[in-house]
């Protein structure tokens, strides 16, 4: 792929589709204590009102009530006001908690059911792996293909080792546990993973407002090892040359959406985009990280 391909508005369109909102001024912010967690919707916060023993407004949006100081007993009302509103079908509850934070760094809030972040506007993390091999023609990554019965881009390409890092556990704990809950690697092995930065992204769709952070991970993999899917989230692992990874970031649909974020930030740390102008390359960098 050359330069006359037009490559960077090709890789540019999965950042744009990531981060399809220009601002969430249109939104109602949502806080705990003297934070902002999250923002919502006029339906959501209008279901909020039936709720006024914990749920309280203002002229700065919808908080929490006051008297829910610790995170435990943010944590027990959420649940109570997330299990009637998923009730009365606002969302679907996936029954995974995860932990509430104002910034991606900062102190645990409370915990909230996985499926209600969108809905709030919450901020949830993930990690992702990029699985590679060294050969003489150059790198090849592994590629996972999600299982057709996924919710969430069912049957497209995504990387060997993925998942959202659910409430207590941190990001190498998550990369672990997902190793070898998906690939069948060992932890002695997963624990080989390099850090490589984040991505995030800001995207409104039917569940809400996604504010994603995915912590990227390198991992350099032996030459015989081959992963195994050990769960019903992978269908199968594919070794391609990151050439014709590229070529399917670039020119095709099948690499779930967030992934071919990761990617694309796999290419950029390894060189892999050598017809970029330093302009389109800070462009992309600058592009790749949308969550404070």
């Amino acid at each position: 792929m050359t330069q006359q391909d037009g490559l960077f508005p090709r890789l540019w369109r999965h950042v744009e589709a990531c981060n399809n909102i220009a601002s969430p001024s249109h939104l109602i912010a949502f806080r705990m204590g003297d934070q902002q967690v999250g923002w919502l919707g006029a339906d959501l916060a209008r279901a909020l009102a039936f709720f006024p023993r914990d749920i309280h407004f203002d002229r700065d949006g919808v908080a929490l009530a006051g008297k829910l100081r610790g995170e435990g007993a943010r944590t027990a009302a959420l649940e109570r006001i997330i299990a009637s509103l998923a009730g009365r079908g606002h969302f679907s509850l996936r029954g995974e908690p995860f932990d509430v934070r104002a910034t991606a760094d900062g102190p645990v809030l409370a915990r909230m059911d996985r499926g209600a972040l969108p809905p709030f506007g919450v901020i949830s993390q993930g990690v992702h792996v990029n699985g590679f091999v060294r050969r003489q023609d150059g790198l090849h990554l592994w590629c996972g293909w999600r299982s057709k019965h996924k919710p969430v881009a069912p049957g497209q390409m995504d990387n060997i080792v993925a998942g959202g890092i659910p409430a207590g556990l941190d990001a190498e704990r998550t990369l672990v546990k997902e190793a070898a809950e998906e690939a069948s690697l060992p932890a002695e092995l997963a624990t080989q993973a390099v850090p490589a930065g984040r991505v995030s992204y800001v995207m409104a769709n039917e569940e809400g407002l996604r504010r994603d952070v995915l912590h990227c991970y390198d991992l350099e993999l032996p030459e015989g090892f081959v992963p195994r899917p050990q769960d019903d989230e992978v269908e199968r692992f594919e070794l391609r040359p990151a050439a014709a990874v590229l070529e399917e970031v670039a020119t095709a649909n099948r690499v779930k959406f967030n992934v071919n974020l990761v990617l694309i930030d796999f290419f950029l740390r390894h060189g892999l985009l050598p017809g970029l102008t330093e302009a389109e390359v800070a462009r992309l960098r600058a592009g790749l990280d949308q969550v404070g």
